[in-house]
């Protein structure tokens, strides 16, 4: 017997004798012989515990670090931001340490506490009246808000600006399939790097909502105001995808009429990971609150006046009839919005506010130091956190030349939209040090002469 297969020979026969098979070649009959391996797997031999912790660690080793082997400028939806020690000390607390999403009405009520204050405290920072306990990340919490939009509106059509994430448009294209909406793009303004507001309002398309994102995937700020009232004279629901650590300094998009608001709660806390775990934040206008994808944990009181903690409401399928069910989120990590509620807390108002400041102060020295270096803004508009830098040769040539000193420069885009080929997406976070940015510069200098 195989030490990681408990069954024997033995077993497997008693196994096929049940199911009326002869051999496990019989079991598998309907399977075409030559989309199955014949003879065995090629995997190396088993290996004892020191071997097997000095192969792990020589295959960690092929990775660049962030810490100690690169600086990094990547961005693109997740972001190298500073992520307090306190973060990691409550995470791996027995009590809350759980890749499973804690759901079932006999929760503990200090998970359901902490679940209560990171509603709270994303409604506070979208501006919007209520907030859900968290989607799986921000493309699928998006994808969510057309499907809302959809039922309060009764149409099919999702007009979704091309500067919003082409991940996320993805992503919505692959709910809009399967929901039979219809995703109409719509596009940008090549001067300035956001949505072609000319387009967008000559368009007669009766959308069920219009979905933007500021800042959008190159960096830019949108028109919200002007965006907000297109919106609300076609009839249509406002949903903006906001990075909350902009909403920190920036006003909040229901300052302009948003009816839904949602974002990548990664910024919060959340190490960037490979691309993972992340987390999606989800907050909209009180009068949609029964369609809201998820679940919400409310405050109450015992007949005695102390406080508690429920789950109050529930739309999902495993929760409710299946045809009445608003989604179908089910375990998305709730760990990570334990992360981003401790973020939160341990950095206060003023701490978020400071760190978004000191995201634009990088931000606007890294394009003064990298213009000058050789490169220029590609486009004219303002930024936070993020913009185009637009060089005199290929950027993925550029990228990799830099690689190779140590600097993460950005997001080549020539992959993404091929008129930007010569282009890349600089993020520059408030952990970036000026003397790392001096650094990207001279490198670059270099790189082009």
């Amino acid at each position: 017997m195989h030490p990681y297969i408990p069954h024997t020979d033995a077993d497997r026969d008693e196994m096929l004798e049940v199911i009326g098979a002869k051999s496990i070649e019989e079991l598998f009959a309907a399977i075409p012989p030559e989309l199955r391996i014949q003879g065995d797997l090629e995997v190396p031999e088993g290996l004892d515990e020191h071997r097997l912790l000095a192969h792990v660690f020589g295959l960690s080793r092929k990775n660049k670090s962030l810490l100690t082997d690169l600086v990094c400028f990547l961005g693109a939806g997740i972001y190298d931001r500073y992520i307090p020690a306190t973060i990691g000390a409550i995470l791996s607390r027995g009590e809350f340490l759980t890749a499973y999403t804690p759901y079932q009405p006999e929760l503990s009520q200090g998970y359901l506490q902490t679940i209560y204050e990171f509603q709270t405290m994303v409604a506070e920072l979208y501006g919007m009246e209520v907030a859900n306990a968290s989607m799986y990340d921000g493309s699928t919490a998006m994808a969510e808000a057309a499907i809302l939009a959809h039922g309060v509106t009764g149409r099919d059509r999702v007009l979704i600006a091309e500067s919003v994430h082409p991940h996320y448009r993805e992503v919505m294209r692959t709910y809009g399939w399967s929901a039979g909406l219809e995703i109409v793009e719509a596009p940008i303004d090549m001067r300035r790097g956001r949505i072609d507001i000319g387009a967008l309002s000559s368009t007669d398309s009766n959308p069920a909502c219009i979905v933007v994102q500021s800042p959008n995937f190159f960096g830019g700020i949108e028109d919200l105001a002007e965006l907000g009232a297109i919106a609300k004279d076609a009839g249509a629901l406002f949903i903006v995808v906001a990075d909350p650590i902009s909403c920190a300094l920036l006003p909040p998009p229901a300052e302009f009429g948003a009816d839904i608001v949602v974002g990548e709660g990664q910024p919060l806390g959340i190490a960037m990971g490979f691309g993972g775990p992340a987390l999606g934040l989800f907050a909209c206008k009180a009068e949609h609150v029964r369609r809201i994808p998820g679940r919400i944990v409310g405050r109450t009181e015992d007949h005695d006046g102390n406080p508690g903690f429920v789950m109050t409401l529930r739309t999902r399928e495993q929760d409710i009839r299946r045809e009445k069910a608003t989604s179908n989120i089910c375990t998305n990590q709730a760990l990570m919005a334990l992360a981003a509620t401790v973020y939160m807390s341990a950095l206060g108002k003023n701490g978020m506010r400071k760190v978004a400041e000191s995201t634009v102060r990088n931000t606007q020295y890294a394009i003064e130091r990298l213009c000058r270096a050789g490169g220029k803004l590609r486009f004219e508009t303002k930024v936070f956190g993020e913009f185009v830098l637009e060089l005199p040769k290929d950027a993925t040539e550029v990228q990799e030349a830099l690689l190779d000193k140590g600097i993460l420069a950005g997001l080549p885009l020539g992959p993404i939209k091929p008129e930007l080929s010569n282009c890349l997406l600089v993020a520059v976070t408030e952990t970036r040090t000026r003397r790392e940015i001096d650094q990207y510069a001279d490198r670059l200098a270099e790189a082009l002469a």
